[in-house]
């Protein structure tokens, strides 16, 4: 089966605004766009990252959309760390 690189960007784009949309849920606190921006950005270079990485790797199974998914979770949450721990420096 051969892998579309257009959806897996997609599928890591949608995992990375799960996690900001369900990290937003969590800090009860009233909505910001200028961070949900900010998530937008992150989600879709994510996206395009992990993309090109499927794509060069030569992946041919299904289970790369879900991993994509996740991947583009961890982009969002992992970046988004990154960012506060060198905003509090």
């Amino acid at each position: 089966m051969e892998i579309n690189i257009i959806y897996v960007a997609l599928a890591a784009f949608f995992g990375g605004m799960a996690s900001g949309l369900i990290g937003w849920a969590e800090a009860s606190t009233p909505w910001n766009g200028r961070k949900f921006i900010v998530t937008l950005v992150r989600s879709a270079l994510g996206g395009v990252a992990i993309a090109i990485a499927t794509d060069y790797s030569g992946a041919t199974a299904p289970i790369v959309y879900l991993l994509a998914l996740l991947a583009g979770a961890g982009v969002e949450v992992g970046s988004n760390r990154i960012a506060g721990a060198i905003a509090k420096k």
